[in-house]
Protein backbone atom coordinates (compact mmCIF):
# COMPACT_ATOMS: atom_id res chain seq x y z
CA UNK A 1 0.00 0.00 0.00
CA UNK A 2 1.06 3.58 -0.64
CA UNK A 3 -0.18 7.16 -0.99
CA UNK A 4 0.10 9.10 -4.25
CA UNK A 5 -0.27 12.91 -4.33
CA UNK A 6 -0.22 15.74 -6.90
CA UNK A 7 -3.77 14.98 -8.05
CA UNK A 8 -5.79 18.15 -8.70
CA UNK A 9 -9.39 19.19 -9.20
CA UNK A 10 -10.30 21.82 -11.81
CA UNK A 11 -9.97 24.62 -9.19
CA UNK A 12 -6.45 23.47 -8.26
CA UNK A 13 -7.38 21.70 -5.01
CA UNK A 14 -4.91 18.90 -4.35
CA UNK A 15 -6.13 15.38 -3.58
CA UNK A 16 -4.35 12.24 -2.45
CA UNK A 17 -5.08 8.64 -3.38
CA UNK A 18 -4.52 5.75 -0.95
CA UNK A 19 -3.59 2.86 -3.18
CA UNK A 20 -3.12 -0.85 -2.65
CA UNK A 21 -2.31 -3.63 -5.11
CA UNK A 22 -2.22 -7.41 -4.68
CA UNK A 23 1.31 -8.71 -5.19
CA UNK A 24 0.10 -11.98 -6.75
CA UNK A 25 -2.40 -10.68 -9.29
CA UNK A 26 -1.88 -6.88 -9.62
CA UNK A 27 -5.53 -6.58 -8.57
CA UNK A 28 -6.20 -3.07 -7.23
CA UNK A 29 -7.61 -3.48 -3.71
CA UNK A 30 -7.54 0.22 -2.79
CA UNK A 31 -7.88 3.45 -4.76
CA UNK A 32 -9.50 5.92 -2.38
CA UNK A 33 -9.33 9.67 -2.99
CA UNK A 34 -9.04 11.87 0.11
CA UNK A 35 -8.49 15.55 0.75
CA UNK A 36 -5.78 14.88 3.35
CA UNK A 37 -3.65 11.74 3.69
CA UNK A 38 -3.58 11.74 7.48
CA UNK A 39 -3.75 8.63 9.66
CA UNK A 40 -7.55 8.33 9.88
CA UNK A 41 -8.32 8.54 6.11
CA UNK A 42 -5.45 6.18 5.32
CA UNK A 43 -6.65 3.62 7.87
CA UNK A 44 -10.27 3.99 6.71
CA UNK A 45 -9.03 3.04 3.24
CA UNK A 46 -7.20 0.03 4.70
CA UNK A 47 -10.30 -1.18 6.57
CA UNK A 48 -12.45 -0.72 3.46
CA UNK A 49 -9.99 -2.83 1.43
CA UNK A 50 -10.01 -5.60 4.08
CA UNK A 51 -13.81 -5.66 4.23
CA UNK A 52 -14.15 -5.81 0.45
CA UNK A 53 -11.35 -8.21 -0.44
CA UNK A 54 -10.41 -10.14 2.70
CA UNK A 55 -7.45 -10.18 5.08
CA UNK A 56 -4.00 -10.82 3.55
CA UNK A 57 -1.11 -12.53 5.30
CA UNK A 58 1.19 -9.54 4.78
CA UNK A 59 1.11 -5.85 3.81
CA UNK A 60 4.18 -4.04 2.49
CA UNK A 61 4.47 -0.26 2.94
CA UNK A 62 7.15 2.39 3.14
CA UNK A 63 8.08 4.02 6.45
CA UNK A 64 5.68 6.98 6.37
CA UNK A 65 4.56 8.20 9.80
CA UNK A 66 0.88 7.50 9.04
CA UNK A 67 1.79 3.90 8.14
CA UNK A 68 4.10 2.89 10.97
CA UNK A 69 5.63 4.11 14.20
CA UNK A 70 8.20 1.33 14.44
CA UNK A 71 11.18 3.38 13.23
CA UNK A 72 10.58 6.49 15.32
CA UNK A 73 12.98 7.50 18.11
CA UNK A 74 10.45 6.05 20.53
CA UNK A 75 8.87 3.15 18.60
CA UNK A 76 5.11 2.85 18.94
CA UNK A 77 2.17 1.18 17.20
CA UNK A 78 0.22 3.76 15.20
CA UNK A 79 -3.35 3.06 14.06
CA UNK A 80 -2.22 1.36 10.82
CA UNK A 81 0.12 -0.92 12.83
CA UNK A 82 -2.68 -1.81 15.24
CA UNK A 83 -5.11 -2.75 12.48
CA UNK A 84 -2.49 -5.11 11.06
CA UNK A 85 -1.79 -6.54 14.53
CA UNK A 86 -5.48 -7.03 15.36
CA UNK A 87 -6.11 -8.88 12.10
CA UNK A 88 -3.00 -11.08 12.21
CA UNK A 89 -1.35 -9.29 9.26
CA UNK A 90 2.44 -9.16 9.10
CA UNK A 91 3.32 -5.51 8.39
CA UNK A 92 6.51 -5.44 6.34
CA UNK A 93 8.46 -2.20 5.81
CA UNK A 94 10.78 -1.17 3.00
CA UNK A 95 14.35 -0.10 3.60
CA UNK A 96 14.61 3.71 3.82
CA UNK A 97 15.03 5.39 0.42
CA UNK A 98 14.27 2.17 -1.46
CA UNK A 99 11.26 2.95 -3.70
CA UNK A 100 11.95 -0.07 -5.91
CA UNK A 101 10.84 -2.35 -3.08
CA UNK A 102 7.27 -1.17 -3.65
CA UNK A 103 7.75 -1.11 -7.41
CA UNK A 104 4.41 -2.74 -8.24
CA UNK A 105 2.31 -0.09 -6.55
CA UNK A 106 4.58 2.64 -7.95
CA UNK A 107 3.97 1.20 -11.41
CA UNK A 108 0.25 1.39 -10.71
CA UNK A 109 0.63 5.08 -9.93
CA UNK A 110 2.24 5.68 -13.33
CA UNK A 111 -0.59 3.84 -15.07
CA UNK A 112 -3.24 5.75 -13.11
CA UNK A 113 -1.69 9.09 -14.05
CA UNK A 114 -1.26 8.24 -17.73
CA UNK A 115 -4.62 6.54 -18.26
CA UNK A 116 -6.84 8.48 -15.85
CA UNK A 117 -5.65 11.56 -13.94
CA UNK A 118 -3.87 13.22 -16.89
CA UNK A 119 -6.81 12.73 -19.27
CA UNK A 120 -9.57 14.43 -17.30
CA UNK A 121 -10.05 16.77 -14.32
CA UNK A 122 -13.15 16.94 -12.15
CA UNK A 123 -14.92 19.68 -10.23
CA UNK A 124 -15.44 17.77 -6.98
CA UNK A 125 -13.85 14.92 -5.05
CA UNK A 126 -17.08 12.91 -5.31
CA UNK A 127 -17.20 13.19 -9.11
CA UNK A 128 -13.54 12.24 -9.37
CA UNK A 129 -14.11 9.22 -7.13
CA UNK A 130 -17.06 7.93 -9.16
CA UNK A 131 -14.96 8.09 -12.33
CA UNK A 132 -11.94 6.52 -10.58
CA UNK A 133 -14.04 3.61 -9.27
CA UNK A 134 -15.20 2.91 -12.83
CA UNK A 135 -11.59 2.99 -14.08
CA UNK A 136 -10.50 0.58 -11.31
CA UNK A 137 -13.29 -1.89 -12.15
CA UNK A 138 -12.15 -1.86 -15.76
CA UNK A 139 -8.49 -2.22 -14.69
CA UNK A 140 -9.29 -5.24 -12.50
CA UNK A 141 -11.73 -7.06 -14.77
CA UNK A 142 -11.16 -5.99 -18.39
CA UNK A 143 -7.82 -4.30 -19.02
CA UNK A 144 -5.13 -6.83 -20.11
CA UNK A 145 -2.00 -6.74 -17.96
CA UNK A 146 1.29 -7.49 -19.67
CA UNK A 147 2.88 -9.10 -16.58
CA UNK A 148 -0.03 -11.56 -16.40
CA UNK A 149 0.20 -12.75 -19.99
CA UNK A 150 -2.19 -10.05 -21.26
CA UNK A 151 -5.14 -11.08 -19.10
CA UNK A 152 -7.00 -9.01 -16.50
CA UNK A 153 -5.99 -9.34 -12.81
CA UNK A 154 -9.40 -10.82 -11.95
CA UNK A 155 -8.52 -13.95 -13.93
CA UNK A 156 -6.12 -14.98 -11.16
CA UNK A 157 -9.08 -15.55 -8.81
CA UNK A 158 -11.54 -17.43 -11.00
CA UNK A 159 -11.26 -20.66 -9.01
CA UNK A 160 -11.05 -19.07 -5.56
CA UNK A 161 -13.87 -19.60 -3.08
CA UNK A 162 -14.61 -16.43 -1.14
CA UNK A 163 -14.36 -16.75 2.63
CA UNK A 164 -16.16 -14.73 5.27
CA UNK A 165 -13.65 -13.09 7.63
CA UNK A 166 -14.19 -10.65 10.47
CA UNK A 167 -12.16 -7.44 10.18
CA UNK A 168 -11.01 -5.88 13.47
CA UNK A 169 -10.26 -2.16 13.59
CA UNK A 170 -7.28 -0.54 15.31
CA UNK A 171 -9.22 0.61 18.37
CA UNK A 172 -9.42 -2.86 19.95
CA UNK A 173 -7.20 -2.85 23.02
CA UNK A 174 -4.94 -5.67 24.16
CA UNK A 175 -7.32 -6.41 27.04
CA UNK A 176 -10.29 -6.58 24.67
CA UNK A 177 -8.37 -8.97 22.40
CA UNK A 178 -7.81 -11.29 25.36
CA UNK A 179 -11.55 -11.28 26.14
CA UNK A 180 -12.28 -12.53 22.62
CA UNK A 181 -10.69 -15.84 23.58
CA UNK A 182 -11.52 -18.89 23.34
CA UNK A 183 -11.89 -22.11 21.94
CA UNK A 184 -8.61 -23.95 21.68
CA UNK A 185 -7.03 -27.29 20.90
CA UNK A 186 -3.57 -28.82 20.93
CA UNK A 187 -1.48 -29.51 17.88
CA UNK A 188 1.99 -30.99 17.27
CA UNK A 189 4.20 -28.76 15.09
CA UNK A 190 5.19 -30.57 11.88
CA UNK A 191 8.66 -30.73 10.28
CA UNK A 192 8.03 -27.45 8.41
CA UNK A 193 7.09 -25.54 11.54
CA UNK A 194 3.33 -25.61 10.90
CA UNK A 195 0.21 -26.77 12.70
CA UNK A 196 -2.92 -28.00 10.94
CA UNK A 197 -6.39 -26.85 12.03
CA UNK A 198 -9.59 -27.66 10.12
CA UNK A 199 -7.64 -28.48 6.94
CA UNK A 200 -5.70 -25.19 7.06
CA UNK A 201 -2.02 -24.89 7.99
CA UNK A 202 -0.62 -22.10 10.16
CA UNK A 203 3.11 -21.37 10.51
CA UNK A 204 4.45 -21.13 14.07
CA UNK A 205 8.19 -21.54 13.44
CA UNK A 206 10.69 -24.33 12.86
CA UNK A 207 12.11 -23.79 16.35
CA UNK A 208 9.02 -25.60 17.68
CA UNK A 209 9.14 -28.67 15.39
CA UNK A 210 7.86 -31.74 17.24
CA UNK A 211 6.47 -29.76 20.17
CA UNK A 212 2.83 -29.48 21.20
CA UNK A 213 1.29 -25.99 21.11
CA UNK A 214 -2.17 -24.69 21.86
CA UNK A 215 -4.10 -23.15 18.95
CA UNK A 216 -6.84 -20.74 20.02
CA UNK A 217 -9.60 -19.24 17.91
CA UNK A 218 -10.07 -15.67 19.12
CA UNK A 219 -12.44 -13.50 17.10
CA UNK A 220 -10.95 -13.23 13.62
CA UNK A 221 -7.54 -14.52 14.70
CA UNK A 222 -5.82 -17.83 15.24
CA UNK A 223 -3.29 -17.51 18.08
CA UNK A 224 -0.69 -20.10 18.98
CA UNK A 225 0.40 -19.71 22.61
CA UNK A 226 3.26 -21.84 23.96
CA UNK A 227 4.21 -21.90 27.64
CA UNK A 228 2.09 -18.80 28.20
CA UNK A 229 3.62 -16.80 25.31
CA UNK A 230 1.90 -16.23 21.94
CA UNK A 231 4.45 -17.41 19.35
CA UNK A 232 2.33 -16.85 16.23
CA UNK A 233 -0.83 -15.00 15.18
CA UNK A 234 -2.65 -15.43 11.87
CA UNK A 235 -5.92 -14.30 10.36
CA UNK A 236 -8.49 -17.06 10.67
CA UNK A 237 -9.00 -18.92 7.38
CA UNK A 238 -11.96 -21.12 8.22
CA UNK A 239 -15.57 -19.97 8.42
CA UNK A 240 -16.81 -18.70 11.84
CA UNK A 241 -19.35 -21.51 12.20
CA UNK A 242 -16.51 -24.05 11.97
CA UNK A 243 -15.35 -22.88 15.41
CA UNK A 244 -17.81 -25.36 16.88
CA UNK A 245 -15.32 -28.09 15.97
CA UNK A 246 -13.03 -26.74 18.67
CA UNK A 247 -15.47 -27.77 21.39
CA UNK A 248 -15.40 -31.39 20.28
CA UNK A 249 -11.69 -31.83 20.95
CA UNK A 250 -9.68 -31.79 24.16
CA UNK A 251 -7.80 -28.54 24.78
CA UNK A 252 -4.95 -30.22 26.65
CA UNK A 253 -2.78 -32.97 25.22
CA UNK A 254 -2.43 -36.19 27.20
CA UNK A 255 0.74 -38.26 27.26
CA UNK A 256 0.79 -41.80 25.93
CA UNK A 257 0.60 -44.44 28.66
CA UNK A 258 3.69 -46.51 29.22
CA UNK A 259 6.95 -46.78 31.16
CA UNK A 260 8.09 -43.41 32.47
CA UNK A 261 11.48 -42.27 33.74
CA UNK A 262 11.59 -39.39 36.22
CA UNK A 263 14.28 -36.75 36.19
CA UNK A 264 14.93 -33.26 37.47
CA UNK A 265 14.70 -30.30 35.09
CA UNK A 266 18.09 -28.55 35.20
CA UNK A 267 18.88 -24.82 35.30
CA UNK A 268 18.73 -24.70 31.49
CA UNK A 269 15.18 -26.05 31.44
CA UNK A 270 16.15 -29.53 30.18
CA UNK A 271 15.78 -33.07 31.51
CA UNK A 272 18.34 -35.81 30.83
CA UNK A 273 17.45 -39.22 29.40
CA UNK A 274 19.91 -41.87 28.19
CA UNK A 275 22.70 -39.30 28.17
CA UNK A 276 20.83 -36.72 26.06
CA UNK A 277 19.14 -33.52 27.24
CA UNK A 278 15.55 -32.91 26.15
CA UNK A 279 14.04 -29.48 26.63
CA UNK A 280 11.18 -29.07 29.08
CA UNK A 281 11.17 -25.27 29.36
CA UNK A 282 12.52 -22.63 31.73
CA UNK A 283 9.28 -22.40 33.76
CA UNK A 284 9.86 -26.00 34.88
CA UNK A 285 13.43 -25.61 36.20
CA UNK A 286 13.94 -27.56 39.42
CA UNK A 287 10.74 -29.58 38.96
CA UNK A 288 10.51 -33.34 38.40
CA UNK A 289 9.66 -34.28 34.81
CA UNK A 290 8.60 -37.59 33.35
CA UNK A 291 10.08 -38.97 30.13
CA UNK A 292 8.30 -41.57 27.97
CA UNK A 293 9.42 -43.24 24.73
CA UNK A 294 6.68 -43.38 22.10
CA UNK A 295 7.91 -44.83 18.81
CA UNK A 296 10.69 -42.55 17.60
CA UNK A 297 9.63 -39.65 19.83
CA UNK A 298 10.28 -38.60 23.42
CA UNK A 299 7.41 -37.19 25.49
CA UNK A 300 8.17 -34.89 28.44
CA UNK A 301 5.49 -34.50 31.12
CA UNK A 302 5.02 -32.46 34.28
CA UNK A 303 2.49 -33.71 36.84
CA UNK A 304 1.05 -36.07 34.23
CA UNK A 305 0.50 -33.33 31.66
CA UNK A 306 2.29 -33.49 28.31
CA UNK A 307 4.37 -30.34 27.79
CA UNK A 308 6.85 -31.27 25.06
CA UNK A 309 7.35 -33.85 22.32
CA UNK A 310 10.79 -34.32 20.74
CA UNK A 311 12.23 -36.53 18.05
CA UNK A 312 14.40 -39.11 19.81
CA UNK A 313 18.09 -38.15 19.62
CA UNK A 314 19.64 -40.59 22.10
CA UNK A 315 21.33 -43.92 21.51
CA UNK A 316 18.41 -46.36 21.53
CA UNK A 317 20.64 -49.09 22.98
CA UNK A 318 20.88 -47.07 26.22
CA UNK A 319 17.12 -46.99 26.79
CA UNK A 320 17.13 -50.24 28.77
CA UNK A 321 19.49 -48.85 31.37
CA UNK A 322 17.46 -45.66 31.74
CA UNK A 323 14.15 -47.54 32.01
CA UNK A 324 15.66 -49.91 34.58
CA UNK A 325 16.09 -46.94 36.95
CA UNK A 326 12.85 -45.00 36.51
CA UNK A 327 13.59 -42.79 39.52
CA UNK A 328 17.08 -41.92 38.37
CA UNK A 329 20.46 -43.07 39.60
CA UNK A 330 20.73 -43.47 43.40
CA UNK A 331 22.91 -40.89 45.09
CA UNK A 332 26.47 -42.01 45.80
CA UNK A 333 27.11 -42.47 49.53
CA UNK A 334 30.28 -40.97 50.93
CA UNK A 335 32.75 -43.58 52.19
CA UNK A 336 34.45 -42.73 55.46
Amino acid sequence: MDVVSRIHLTDGTQLHCITGIDDHSRFVVSAKLVARATAKPVCDALLLALERHGVPEEILTDNGKVLTGKIQNRPTNVLFDRICLNNGIKHRLTEPYSPRTTGKVERLHCTMRREFFELQTYDTLEAAHIALDKWVRDYNTQRPHQSLGDVAPMRRFELRRRESLEVIDGEVTTKEREVLTAKSLSRVVDEKGRVSVLRFRYHVGKAFVGETVEVASEGGLMNAPHNGVVIATHAKRHLPEADEAFTNRPSAARPTKGDEVLGSVDHQGAVSFAGVSYRAGNPYRGMTAGVRIVGDTVQVTIDGKLIRTHKARHDRSKEFGALAMPNGKPRRKDVA
